[in-house]
């Protein structure tokens, strides 16, 4: 949700966001009507439980001859005072309503248009060369025997696969990686609940637009996360969180689902699309003052991993039109894929400044000021994903695949050879 005094202070700074979003800059004006209404509704609900407040009060000092006239005039406030609370409690709802449709604040900077106008910023590894003809992951992961797409749908469906052998030691391997690395920069390591309440995924801004992307058990009015954020979020949800200890950074890792709905026929071959994966997530509770530095510093160690693992990248500053509805900015890390020969998504991170924290009612105190956080969060290592890039950048001619030397460790060998 959007700062409402921000909002009253500079109505036309929302609506030149909505418009380089793309969105209908109309719901700025609706978003301050309803403000009004509320407003004037708190206003006379206030006046009237004053006035019958007073009213009450000289009931008792009053003349015998007067107290019946007054009584009756005490009951007609009592009424009215009811019948404006209602009003209130309406004129609430429909603010609300209105106002959980306005997106973030576009930050200054960030590209206008939507997917297809993102800007590379950065550009980080060559693009490899290769002396043989490329595989890509699907070929090489079933000659490694490090899946199962034909079992996987069997059980479960389209999109699902199982993890075998060498496959299922590389997401291990790589979730340890990813934890160890975010340890050592100061995130306290959780494993987060898939399944979480309505409040979380509206109050992260998951049952707006991306409604449809995600899987909802109806007998216990659960979702299942998309993301690992929506649980990180929600931990602090109605705290104050003390501001002499922020950031307070975690490194999530969860099971994600996605329904992956608008994608069919969209990458249907492997790991890329898949309804269900695991990720280590980012998330970093810090004061509005810090959020566009601590931005930049989820960035710094997405690269930073990326480039441990050898893999080739470039960095897009995301367009307004494509950030989601809770973001002011987005990055996204894509790595190359050989096979494909271009770049793919595997990481991003977003600034969500207060956006989820008024949603969620988290604050912080620092002195005698309490004041809603900034919540960015940032993928770390998105399991399937990073499985699938490691196998075709670094794959060999005869069909192995050259672990990195920082990953090597938590594999305990150097190279995946395929089976015999």
């Amino acid at each position: 949700m959007i700062d409402l005094r921000a909002l009253r202070d500079d109505p036309d700074a929302f609506r030149r966001s909505q418009q380089a979003r793309g969105a209908d800059p109309a719901v700025v004006d609706e978003v301050l009507a309803a403000d009004e209404r509320r407003r004037s509704a708190v206003t006379a609900a206030d006046t009237l439980r004053a006035d019958s407040n007073t009213a009450s009060k000289a009931i008792q000092g009053a003349a015998t001859d007067e107290r019946p006239a007054m009584i009756a005039r005490a009951k007609e406030l009592k009424e009215a005072v009811r019948a404006a609370e209602a009003e209130e409690t309406v004129a609430e709802a429909a603010l609300r309503e209105v106002a959980y449709a306005l997106a973030n604040l576009v930050e200054d900077g960030v590209p206008e248009g939507g997917e297809a106008d993102s800007v590379v910023i950065e550009t980080v590894g060559d693009v490899p060369t290769y002396d043989f003809e490329v595989r890509d992951h699907v070929d090489i992961g079933e000659r490694l025997g490090a899946f199962d797409f034909e079992r996987g749908a069997k059980v479960s469906g389209a999109r699902f696969y199982f993890l075998t052998g060498v496959g299922a030691q590389l997401e291990l391997a790589l979730v340890n990686f990813a934890m160890q690395r975010a340890t050592a920069a100061g995130f306290v390591p959780v494993i987060a609940p898939a399944l979480v309440r309505p409040e979380a995924m509206e109050g992260t801004g998951f049952l707006g637009a991306h409604a449809a992307e995600v899987y909802r058990v109806d007998a216990d009015d659960l979702y299942l996360v998309g993301t690992s954020e929506v649980a990180l979020a929600a931990m602090h949800a109605g705290e104050i969180l003390d501001g002499e200890k922020l950031p307070r950074r975690y490194a999530g890792f969860s099971s994600c689902f996605r329904r992956e709905a608008g994608s069919y026929g969209q990458d249907t071959r492997g790991l890329i699309r898949v309804h269900w994966f695991d990720k280590v997530e980012m998330f970093s509770y810090c004061p509005v003052e810090d959020a566009a530095a601590e931005h930049r510093r989820l960035l710094q160690w997405e690269k930073e991993f990326l480039t441990a693992l050898e893999l080739p990248f470039h960095v897009l500053d995301i367009a307004a039109g494509d950030l989601g509805s809770s973001a002011v900015r987005k990055f996204d890390c894509e790595a190359w894929f050989p096979a494909q020969g271009k770049y793919r998504e595997l990481m991003s991170t977003s600034n969500c400044t207060t956006f989820q924290s008024r949603r969620l009612n988290i604050r912080h105190r620092s002195g005698d000021k309490v004041e809603h956080v900034a919540t960015l969060n940032g993928t770390l290592m998105a399991a399937t994903r990073t499985i699938a890039a490691l196998l075709e950048v670094h794959q060999q001619a005869d069909g192995s695949v050259r672990v990195p030397a920082a990953l090597q460790p938590f594999l305990g060998v150097d190279l995946l050879k395929p089976h015999s």
